[in-house]
């Protein structure tokens, strides 16, 4: 896969903190550089990149990326633990690793910095984070991937498993109450006080099956039993069947031709849904990596690889030097100002963009399981 090293040395020699080229939100906006979760994906996709490839320039870049957010005494640029926006979490998930690879003790403390944030998080009736201060009594899909993770590492880490109890509820609380008992897809999102003007009154929940959010707890449930201990053996083994069924549910929708998923899962035969990226490149990654856990039989390695070399074939493509990867959904959501209301044309109205990191990340992550395979055989 030389172009994708081509792709990911491009878009590295054209970012700095100031000014990542792979968030397409911020330069869109004309927003100043601050701690957020897209960076972090991105950062946490080119130390998984250092790890298989032992490449020091990856670690170099990932370690200056995150030292110019991280202060001396842990705070963290532009961040407000107070916000209590679980997306602000994902980024500290990289602290472990650069913790653990340079010994710097700035990014211990932003660790704890990160984590106070978790310890004042607003909950719903049913103890699941809310996913944002401004969003009260909901829990969105994504906010699993970006605080589970880092909330089981944390206290596995430097808690000896205190509250991993806690995260393990999260998850079962979103099995039982967003999991559509038909076809085993997920909900977007679930408002615990049914005021939402998006939300179904009885169910609490928004209306549609949106890829990315699926892969988002997709990627969250690999990553979380990938570092649970053997004393939590039947935690892993319950949520390795959650994950089961949700990939089991997910590959009747796969696409035949290009191995991908559409923006809006079960509504692939209806105009203008199209085949999306991120999600596609997300559910990729998280098929391969499980394979590699022995979390999915080996037989489902082709599915993912599909899903990959789909998005490879579709979307990403070179014109006058440059490659550019296509058919990213930037950004979707519910409620708020912008009357996000969830419906299939909600997601169909969201702007598809080129190279953004809620695409490229988690495409990078493939390329790292396809690697680790290849290293294996």
């Amino acid at each position: 896969m030389e172009i994708l090293d081509r792709y990911i040395d491009q878009l590295l020699e054209k970012s700095s903190p100031q000014a990542p080229v792979w968030n397409i939100e911020k330069i869109r906006h004309g927003q100043k550089p601050s701690w957020n979760y897209v960076d972090g994906c991105m950062i946490k996709a080119i130390l998984e990149l250092y790890h298989i490839r032992k490449d020091s320039r990856y670690l170099a870049f990932a370690d200056a990326f995150i030292d110019y957010f991280v202060q001396e005494d842990g705070s963290i640029l532009s961040y407000d633990p107070k916000e209590y926006n679980l997306d602000n979490v994902n980024a500290g998930k990289t602290l472990f690793d650069l913790y653990r690879l340079t010994g710097r003790e700035k990014y211990r403390r932003a660790i704890d910095t990160v984590y106070s944030q978790l310890q004042g998080q607003p909950r719903t009736s049913t103890g699941n984070f809310w996913h944002k201060q401004i969003y009260p009594n909901q829990v969105w899909l994504d906010g699993l991937y970006m605080a589970q993770p880092f909330y089981m590492q944390y206290e596995l880490t430097f808690h000896q498993g205190e509250n991993c109890q806690d995260s393990f509820q999260q998850f079962l609380t979103v099995y039982d109450r967003m999991r559509d008992l038909r076809n085993g897809l997920y909900y977007h999102a679930y408002d615990d006080s049914r005021q939402s003007f998006w939300c179904d009154k009885v169910t609490g929940l928004s209306d549609s099956f949106w890829l990315r959010a699926m892969g988002w707890y997709a990627m969250a449930l690999i990553d979380t039993m990938e570092i649970l201990p053997d004393s939590m053996a039947s935690e892993r083994e319950t949520l390795g069947r959650m994950y089961r069924e949700l990939i089991d549910a997910m590959l009747p929708y796969q696409d035949e031709a290009s191995g991908m998923w559409y923006q809006v899962v079960n509504r692939g035969g209806i105009s203008p849904n199209y085949l999306e990226t991120s999600g596609s490149a997300i559910f990729a990654y998280a098929i391969m990596k499980s394979v590699r856990l022995g979390f999915l039989p080996d037989s489902y390695f082709a599915f993912g690889k599909k899903a990959f070399d789909g998005i490879c074939n579709t979307y990403l493509s070179e014109k006058d030097g440059e490659l550019q990867l296509g058919g990213i959904c930037l950004v979707a959501g519910l409620g708020n100002k912008e009357m996000r209301e969830g419906t299939f044309d909600y997601y169909m109205r969201e702007p598809i963009v080129q190279n953004d990191a809620k695409g490229v990340a988690p495409l990078v992550l493939a390329y790292v399981e396809v690697l680790y395979r290849q290293a294996q055989n």
